[in-house]
This record gives structure tokens, sequence and C-alpha cells, in this order.
């Protein structure tokens, strides 16, 4: 029984030490948004992960932040867009989340708050207590992309 035990977890710690998203290796490699300077720490609940096709990463602290990296280098292939759970902090695909906008939470770098999660049942969880509803991915980055194109005239 101890050696099964023993070797479950020397399993999974291979398994967290070897995969950079569960082991928040993101926030050493990128510890400031590389838009505003926040620290991706002590924002680590709202921070995003942005893979480019040529194998170079760009760490962001909010969805603000990614979608203005994106749309000033629209001419790189993004391969994937991490997003933090706002709950455990470990990063999922943003096009994977469960995603609630609007509520009473206060928002990172936005005035209009975008959370993401790795269960409906969190998201659901959290509009209980902070108000809010359950978008789409699409609409989420569509209006992100709006907000900060306001911001940019």
């Amino acid at each position: 029984m101890k050696r099964t035990h023993c070797i479950l977890i020397v399993l999974i710690a291979a398994v967290l030490c070897s995969h950079p998203v569960l082991a928040f290796d993101d926030i050493d490699a990128h510890r400031f948004c590389s838009r505003c300077g926040m620290d991706r720490k002590a924002f680590g609940y709202s921070r995003m992960l942005i893979q480019y096709n040529d194998g170079s990463e760009v760490g962001v602290c909010s969805l603000h932040c990614a979608v203005i990296e994106m749309d000033a280098n629209k001419a790189r292939k993004v391969r994937a867009l991490l997003v933090a759970d706002r709950d455990t902090r470990i990063l999922l695909g943003a096009d994977e989340a469960f995603w609630v906008t609007g509520g009473t939470k206060r928002g990172v770098m936005t005035e209009h708050p975008a959370w993401a999660f790795s269960t409906k049942n969190a998201a659901e969880d959290f509009i209980k207590q902070y108000e809010g509803s359950l978008a789409s991915w699409a609409d989420v980055l569509a209006a992100a992309r709006e907000e900060a194109s306001k911001e940019r005239r």
C-alpha cells in the first residue's frame, strides 16, 4: 500500500513539474504584464498567457491587456490563449473556460469585468455571490475588443 502511494505521489509531482501551465511557470517566466507592467503573480486570478506559433509567449495581467497585445501583433498567429481559473489560478484554454461577465466584482483593467472558471458550477457560484451572467468566449472576446477600441479613440 505504501509503495502505491509513493508511486502516485512521484507521478503527480512529475506531471506538475513538467507541465508549465499547472506548475505556474508562466508567472516565473513572465512576472510582469508585457503591456501595463502589473505584477502577474498579484493578479494571478486574471492573468493570461498568449502562445504564438513561432514558439514565443507573452504574459499579460488581464483579458484587456491580452486584446491589446494581440491587436498590436495581428500578423502573428496565436497558437493558444490561456486564462487563469478565477478560483484555482490554474491556466486553461480561454475557449474552454466558463465565462462570467458583469456583476459587482470589480474587473482588472476594465469597466466591464469578465472572469474565467474551469467549471460551470464554479461560475454559477460566483454569480450567486457577485451577480453577472454566463457568457460565451466569443461574446467575452468581442466585448473586450470593443472596449479596447473605444479607449484608443
